[in-house]
């Protein structure tokens, strides 16, 4: 909750609202959530029941959301935005797109392939994730076309640009939460992302705290981005990362996924299937330790990616652009401080659910809630989002430091108390166990006062460690405190622990041909197995291997890498050969080791003598 005005917030969010650049190509843009609703129909799923239709097209409004519904355990509830088109409007959209000149400038064109930009065990993963489509829930192909007209339509009628206010105070902090909607992600059909779905909340997050004057001023930024959460995805006011036009933060939009980042360019995105963690897992210490053991360490490399599925996030920033001083500004922010019971009561998906099991081609649910009906943690706890549940605001950390310094000061002045009487206690100990030594008859009562002496002064010890440790940190805390009243701050990305920056420019040769060549290696290893199984069957075994050797040779001439796979195949063949040897010759080798070691230590025993 936020204890300020309805203008005060208005004004705020205004003040600092960011300017979203697309990428050229991209079909839909920030949009409010009446006409939307206007152009859906609103279905119910319940268990073990026909799938029922509650308001038709056209019938449904915010208010018909305000309404709570129960409805038994397993109930879906979802919105219906557009008919897939007919095989007739669907050849007329893909002509006009084409033959026009407005559809052929609106045309998006990808840079280098995602395939070639990654190994083919990942190329392999993604040829059995597309295929899953046909088995799984997905949005049909043409919805995305009929969305795109849809949308196109609205805006020709009334164009508007439309962001979600929410302004919420927690722990010293003054969140602004702009919440931009979107009636369709086609990140998969418009640019072979991951998935496709109706419907798409989005998400920017500022966080501003009062200085000493009262005025608010801005600290950190958080963008929301697939599912990363937690430090790597804030940026501190003054990190050069974070682009600005004058106090109002620029953000790149990722074509047809609507991801935030905070740079222009091309994100290699990779998923990991929920099944393939553990087998992920696996294969990183396997190799973590293989490279170890031969010392064949290369910082420069990626992380092993074999069990990963990549794709490509746009966000070239080439396109339209919206926000303040652009050619599209924003409308007027619809508050969600407090929440509209629109907000509140409608748990439901705001698209198409289409059956999908792993949930990316359902539509998300609205902005307070997950699609499990469950709240969002950006909206309940928008600081543990971001890793800022653990930072305290500017103009608080130096009277944080003192006070802390303070406790530590208290802490110890009582490690003091505590240790003179465990001192004293150890001595009388001691006087005790010396007492006891001539006395037979008190062999136990002398054992256990050893122990007890042991035990004792163990403690004492870590208690003279921490008190030796406290020192040292209050001491640290006070020149800190000093520090801060100076102006004093930490880098401004020194909580960064993975950034994700654009993808560089990938080292391959005859880059044109090795993008075919990615997108077609799957194909053609398939089609070449099925040749050797049907025509040299009595070769398989040397067929797949000598298979696999021209794809390995080949990937690794095309990145550049053909030095690193030799010197991988030749570690491997020398320790095969090595395990061959020790196979054959185990036992005349350990009999040879054991004459030696014997020899050895019989020498060494002996030179002991002289």
């Amino acid at each position: 909750m936020s204890s300020l005005s309805p203008l005060e917030q208005t004004a705020l969010l205004r003040r600092f609202e960011p300017v979203l650049r697309f990428t050229h190509g991209e079909r839909f843009y920030p949009m409010d959530v009446e006409r939307y609703l206007q152009n859906c129909s609103y279905w119910v799923q319940r268990p073990n029941q026909p799938l029922e239709r509650i308001h038709a097209q056209g019938a449904l409004s915010l208010d018909s959301l305000a309404h709570s519904r129960l409805e038994p355990f397993g109930t879906i509830q979802f919105l219906k935005f557009i008919e897939p088109l007919t095989i007739t409007e669907l050849a007329s959209y893909q002509l006009q797109q084409t033959l026009t000149r407005a559809g052929r400038e609106q045309a998006f064109h990808a840079g280098a392939g995602r395939l070639a930009r990654v190994g083919y065990g990942s190329r392999l993963l993604d040829a059995l994730f597309s295929l899953s489509l046909f088995v799984r829930g997905r949005v049909p192909g043409d919805t995305a076309a009929a969305a795109a007209m849809r949308y196109k339509q609205l805006q020709s009628e009334a164009e508007q640009y439309q962001y979600y206010g929410r302004v919420v105070e927690q722990e010293g902090w003054l969140v602004l939460q702009y919440w931009y909607f979107y009636a369709f992600n086609n990140w998969r059909s418009g640019f072979s992302g991951v998935n496709d779905h109706e419907a798409d909340w989005e998400m920017v997050c500022l966080y501003l705290y009062k200085d000493d004057s009262g005025s608010w001023q801005p600290e950190w930024s958080g963008y929301a981005s697939h599912d990363f959460d937690g430090d790597d995805l804030r940026r501190r006011w003054d990190d050069p990362e974070l682009e600005k036009i004058g106090e109002h933060p620029v953000v790149y939009v990722g074509a047809g996924s609507h991801a935030s980042y905070y740079q222009a360019g091309e994100y290699l995105t990779e998923l990991e299937l929920p099944l393939l963690s553990p087998l992920s897992a696996f294969w990183g210490r396997v190799r973590a330790t293989w490279e170890r053991l031969l010392r064949t360490e290369d910082g420069s490399r990626p992380n092993a990616t074999l069990f990963r599925i990549p794709f490509v996030d746009y966000a070239r920033g080439d396109g339209q652009c919206i926000g303040p001083g652009q050619p599209q500004p924003w409308a007027e922010p619809v508050l969600l401080s407090p929440a509209p019971a629109w907000v509140r009561s409608y748990r439901g998906l705001w698209g198409l659910w289409a059956r999908d099991p792993i949930a990316g081609e359902n539509a998300p649910a609205g902005p307070m809630y997950d699609r499990n009906g469950t709240v969002r943690r950006t909206w309940y706890d928008p600081l543990g989002w971001a890793g800022l549940d653990k930072q305290v605001p500017p103009n608080r950390a130096q009277d944080r430091a003192r006070r802390r310094q303070h406790m530590i000061q208290q802490r110890q002045d009582a490690l003091k108390i505590s240790i003179a009487e465990k001192t004293r206690e150890l001595r009388d100990l001691e006087i005790e166990a010396e007492a006891l030594l001539e006395q037979p008859h008190m062999q136990a009562l002398h054992h256990e006062r050893k122990e007890r002496i042991r035990q004792l002064a163990q403690e004492i010890d870590g208690l003279r460690a921490q008190l030796s440790q406290d020192g040292a940190l209050r001491e640290a805390l006070g020149l800190y405190a000093a520090r801060l009243g100076g102006g004093y701050k930490v880098g401004a990305r020194s909580h960064i622990h993975r950034a994700h920056h654009p993808a560089s420019a990938i080292g391959l040769r005859l880059s044109r041909i090795a993008e075919v060549w990615a997108a077609a290696s799957i194909g053609l290893v398939l089609l070449t197995f099925v040749g050797i199984v049907l025509f040299a069957r009595q070769y398989l075994l040397i067929g797949v291997v000598a298979m696999l050797g021209i794809v390995a040779v080949i990937e690794a001439v095309f990145r550049s890498r053909l030095g690193w796979l030799l010197s991988r195949l030749t570690n491997a063949l020398a320790l095969i050969a090595t395990l061959v040897l020790l196979y054959q010759f185990f036992w005349p080798l350990l009999i040879g080791l054991i004459i030696v070691a014997g020899t050895y230590i019989l020498w060494e025993n002996l030179r002991e003598l002289n």
